[in-house]
């Protein structure tokens, strides 16, 4: 049996739980969150029988052998690193860190530990972006030379997942003050992810633009002062040489959650859609560039993160997307915000 510990009891947490939950030999026997009520509410709704306001006391507890870890992204380095220190898997939630600083010493912790260490980057769960990045590695489109990529939603203009002004889910991915790094390190992580993983390559050089719209009067509402973007676009050129753009917005009216991503290569095209919970993967390939006729190409099922990281404790390998991952993508962010404060033309990563 793989004990589980969940950090953080927010909303995201319930989807740790219930796809732990639905695994054989696998139990979250607790959670950790310092706001006692949605704790308890937390552990009675998944029937979780230990509870514990502080990491400190669930680690002198010590009944269990992997964490999720699903607090807001600004306690994700402190919450992990004792984790590490005690022998502990863990998968964080995205992104690592708020800094490339704290995420590399992170995966430095998590390497020196020598136990499983994974990011919750969740549209690895997408048989479509799994696929592409096969056939892009297999050699099917040759070699990538650009690609356009985008992450959609707008929960700002539509009550899709609730009303923004009055839940605090939502004011605090508004605020920098409560740890936010807004569009860019919420969803523009996963964008960056899902463009560069499919491609094949890490980032060399990027240039960014953020902008925080005004939402209120005041831009603030309570204790929360709303100056986190709202939107981004990003210049990126890759080690392998392709260039190409990212862009990401919680006011892309008609767009609740999608991504799409498309990639050039000299012998073909991918085209990867995430779109109303639907993965689709098309591609012009070979003789079909000459009309330029696209082909729905046949998806396998793919694990999920939680799976495979469940996998991956029970064979004591490492799984992808780890920590050392998680911390390239930060170094990446870190250097868009330099290039957008400095107005530079573009930051080597």
């Amino acid at each position: 049996m793989i004990r589980v510990l969940i950090i953080g009891t927010g909303g995201m947490a319930n989807e740790h739980a219930e796809s732990y939950a639905a695994m054989d030999g696998v139990a979250v026997v607790a959670g950790v969150d310092p706001n006692a009520q949605n704790l308890h509410a937390f552990n009675a709704k998944h029937g979780i029988t230990h509870a514990f306001d502080d990491i400190q006391d669930a680690l002198a507890w010590g009944e269990f052998d992997a964490v999720s870890n699903v607090t807001p992204d600004a306690i994700h380095h402190r919450t992990t690193i004792p984790l590490l220190a005690a022998g502990k898997h863990v998968l964080c939630e995205k992104p690592l860190a708020v800094n490339a600083g704290d995420a590399e010493e992170m995966a430095r912790a998590a390497q020196a530990a020598g136990v499983v260490n994974m990011v919750n980057l969740t549209y690895r769960n997408v048989p479509a972006l799994m696929q592409a990045a096969e056939m892009v590695a297999e050699g099917k489109i040759g070699a990538v030379r650009h690609f356009e990529a985008s992450y959609l939603q707008s929960w700002l203009t539509q009550p899709a997942w609730g009303d923004w002004r009055v839940e605090d889910q939502w004011l605090w991915r508004l605020s920098m003050q409560h740890g936010s790094m807004g569009v860019l390190g919420d969803v523009g992580v996963h964008i960056l992810d899902f463009a560069t993983f499919a491609a094949g390559s890490d980032t060399a050089r990027v240039s960014c633009r953020l902008q925080t719209f005004e939402k209120t009067a005041s831009n603030q509402i309570g204790a929360y002062s709303l100056d986190a973007n709202d939107s981004m676009t990003m210049q990126v050129a890759l080690e392998n040489g392709a260039i190409g753009v990212i862009h990401a917005s919680r006011f892309a009216s008609g767009h609740i959650n999608d991504l799409r991503l498309r990639l050039f290569g000299t012998d073909g095209g991918l085209e990867v859609q995430f779109e109303n919970e639907i993965s689709t993967l098309r591609s012009c390939i070979g003789g079909d560039m000459l009309t330029a006729a696209w082909t729905d190409v046949p998806l396998r099922a793919v694990a999920s993160n939680y799976t495979r990281f469940i996998d991956a404790i029970r064979s004591q390998t490492q799984v992808s997307p780890d920590f050392a991952r998680g911390a390239a993508l930060q170094r990446v962010l870190d250097r868009a915000v330099c290039s957008d404060t400095d107005h530079a033309r573009d930051q080597a990563v």
